[in-house]
């Protein structure tokens, strides 16, 4: 089985980890049975100053993951039902991280259908945030979890860089706050995968 990412991997600029995490394998071990997905679809959010991150009004209990150490992960509950997974990434105390916004399924199909509920298209297992983290049964259980120690339930593993030609960058979907934050071309996805959110 490949190792999980080292740390130094999510110490890099936080805009070089969401796009090097593309292509690469999300695993969840559940119950002895690895779920797995190719990361597709990221954002990032990058300091304080990014009025589309939750650390723009400072850190909180709910926030407390995204000040790091790097390579653990943030969770978070949206709409009071979604939880959301991402990949803290800068140094301690400086508020960054990846949120994981889509993966193509690879391992585990069965259970995590299961897991999402009745059938639809097969796109709709784990197009979006929420739906990934339901489909790995990812929930507040993980918030500050590190994804770099061996006995992690939850890990990265190494891939290929995709080639620049597949790379697209967008601004982030659905976010608030200045012209900035809402135009900064910080979402990153593979060209033409299908499991990318709509």
């Amino acid at each position: 089985m490949p190792s999980q990412l080292p740390r130094e991997f999510y110490a890099r600029a936080t805009l070089t980890v969401a796009k090097e995490l593309l292509n690469k394998q999300l695993v969840r071990l559940l119950h002895g049975e690895r779920l797995a997905g190719r990361i597709v679809e990221v954002e990032a959010y990058i300091g304080a100053g990014d009025q589309a991150s939750h650390a723009h009004c400072g850190k909180t209990k709910r926030n407390a993951a995204m000040f790091g150490p790097p390579g653990h992960a943030y969770v978070y509950l949206i709409y009071g039902i979604h939880h959301c997974l991402n990949f803290v990434t800068a140094t301690e105390g400086y508020p960054a991280a990846v949120l994981i916004r889509a993966l193509e399924p690879i391992t585990g199909l069965t259970t995590q259908w299961r897991l999402r509920g009745p059938k639809r298209s097969p796109q709709e297992l784990t197009n979006g945030p929420g739906k990934l983290c339901q489909a790995l049964a990812i929930d507040r259980r993980f918030d500050q979890a590190d994804l770099c120690v061996p006995q992690s339930t939850l890990w990265v593993e190494d891939a290929d860089v995709i080639h620049a030609s597949r790379l697209v960058a967008t601004p982030r979907i659905g976010v608030t706050g200045d012209a900035r934050a809402r135009n900064v071309l910080w979402r990153f996805f593979i060209r033409d995968n299908t499991w990318v959110s709509r």
